[in-house]
């Protein structure tokens, strides 16, 4: 850069042009991250950015919606599912780089309100804006005469005017004044508490997954469930939760309603009623309580609610070793795998001896035979003609190794498939009623049908603090949209035995009504003027 100065020491035009800012010191740059982190920009691009990063929660399985879901969709794609674990797309709302953006959020909102807070207080807490010295150059303005006095002008502009703020200026002797006012303040009030309602409904959110836990676990017909943590298929909680604190209660399921439509036309088969029916017990030593839930009319226990996200079939298999003893004898879920619920299932028998007893397959509703004489798939979801199909596996079933497997999964790496005379695997096919023998003499019995309902089981404290945040926030959102700031100024200048009104208005958010509104301003102020002006000597 160039040397050359004036004969003043200053630098000359030509060189200013290639002069340099100073680097910014470790504090002046902490300041500008702070402003840009703040700002109204930035904040609209992380709740942008907040959108989006929610969408692969809506694509892929969420471990603590459903982890089945999320190991069936593992199972289908084994090459991306490492990738997608590693970017904790399978817990996309606990994953540190969604907490990252919610955090970065919540502090560029706070960050944006309370400068804006105290602009607002200082803005109504002053007198409206002087008025500009030339009328002419606003977007609307417009001037008459009159033969009323200058107060007499000003006294009526006031009441034109109306709930707006008003301050009025007269000078010494009278012969000018100035009536300056301004309404819409409930403009920016509606911004703020918009904003505000944001941070609350996130604070809401945190909270409650921070303190919250959501279950899973499937009640088949007649049995019962304890809230302790054992007894869950499924269960995620939040960072603050502790697991020992669950509320006590238990509930049995007496009966589950399940009603498809059976036109012929293209809804049939949809689902019409879901309906569990059956008993609670709040706290250890309370007494039964009917309940009713359907599908969006959860059960409601103290801060627990607990809803109806599912409904199946679980078969009743009674096994009989050789020498005549019942080894199992329970009713079994079989996991719905489409519209009309063909459902995989398995039952895992190890108290028989010599080997341990595994047995894996399908149960259809509505059960229809093939050309090769095999039913293999099911026309309705209601049970019509209920049939299940398993082949056996004997071994070890891996339940003695302390290693956690799922019941609904049968680990045959250490089993041997049952074979038919004809070296292929043992076919059972059974319907209510009947009996399959094993070559050894093992017996498999389908004795009855029962239905099981999956409830979903969650607590969210403070779960009303996001849905008022929503409510106020609306509001807020409500009076941005329609209230309209507005400067109004009126000034009178006497000329003589006649006083010269001038009126000008100015909106803060440009409108094309503006003239036409300072037009029929005018008129109602000269409407107010003329009694005066008959008066007026």
């Amino acid at each position: 850069m160039s040397n050359d100065r004036d004969k003043d020491g200053r630098v000359s035009k030509r060189d200013r042009t290639t002069a340099t800012a100073p680097a910014l010191g470790t504090r002046e740059f902490l300041r500008w991250m702070w402003t840009q982190l703040t700002s109204m920009r930035t904040a609209l691009l992380l709740l942008l950015l907040l959108a989006v990063a929610s969408l692969p929660g809506s694509f892929v399985p969420q471990r603590g919606v459903d982890a089945r879901a999320v190991e069936a969709f593992r199972l289908r794609h084994p090459d991306l599912s490492p990738w997608l674990e590693k970017l904790g797309a399978f817990n996309v709302y606990a994953s540190p780089w969604f907490s990252a953006i919610y955090l970065l959020l919540m502090v560029s909102l706070i960050g944006c309100i309370l400068p804006r807070s105290r602009v607002y207080w200082r803005a109504l807490r002053a007198r409206p804006p002087q008025a500009p010295r030339r009328f002419d150059r606003l977007p609307a303005s417009g001037t008459f005469e009159t033969t009323a006095d200058v107060d007499t002008v000003l006294a009526a502009a006031r009441r034109v005017v109306g709930r707006a703020r008003v301050d009025v200026v007269t000078d010494d002797g009278g012969g000018r004044g100035e009536l300056r006012s301004e309404r819409g303040y409930l403009r920016e009030l509606g911004n703020l508490v918009f904003h505000v309602s944001v941070v609350v409904v996130l604070v809401g959110v945190a909270i409650g997954s921070l303190l919250g836990y959501r279950g899973a676990v499937i009640v088949t017909e007649g049995d019962r469930f304890s809230n302790v943590l054992t007894q869950y298929d499924e269960f995620t909680s939040g960072t603050w939760f502790d697991p020992d604190s669950l509320p006590p209660f238990s509930l049995e399921l007496d009966d589950l309603i399940a009603e498809f439509d059976v036109s012929d036309g293209p809804q049939r088969g949809a689902p019409r009623l879901f309906q569990a029916d059956g008993t609670f017990v709040e706290g250890l030593d309370g007494d039964d309580q009917d309940y009713s839930i359907r599908v969006n009319h959860p059960l409601s226990i103290g801060s627990t609610d607990i809803f109806l996200v599912g409904q199946g079939y679980s078969p009743v298999i009674r096994v009989t070793d050789p020498s005549g003893t019942v080894v199992f004898d329970e009713a079994v879920p079989f996991l719905p795998e489409d519209a009309t619920y063909t459902s995989g299932g398995v039952v895992k028998v190890p108290d028989i001896s010599p080997e341990q007893l595994g047995l894996q397959g399908f149960f259809l509703p509505t059960a229809a035979r093939t050309s090769d004489d095999a039913a293999s798939i099911s026309l309705f979801p209601a049970a019509a003609n209920p049939y299940v199909a398993l082949q056996a596996w004997t071994g070890d079933l891996g339940l003695d190794d302390g290693t956690p497997q799922s019941v609904y999964v049968l680990d045959t790496s250490r089993m041997t498939q049952v074979l038919d005379e004809d070296g292929n695997p043992f076919r059972i096919e059974l319907q209510p009623g009947q009996t399959s023998t094993l070559p050894d003499g093992t017996t498999v019995e389908f004795t009855e049908l029962r239905q099981f309902a999956r409830f979903q089981i969650s607590s969210s404290p403070l779960a009303g603090l996001p849905l008022g945040g929503v409510a106020v926030g609306l509001g807020g959102l409500i009076l941005s949209l329609f209230v309209r700031p507005r400067r109004t100024w009126v000034r009178a200048v006497s000329d003589g035995s006649r006083t010269v009104v001038e009126a000008a208005a100015l909106d803060r958010v440009p409108r094309d009504d503006l003239p036409d509104d300072l037009t029929s301003f005018i008129d109602r102020l000269r409407d107010e003027l003329e009694p005066q002006e008959k008066k007026t000597p």
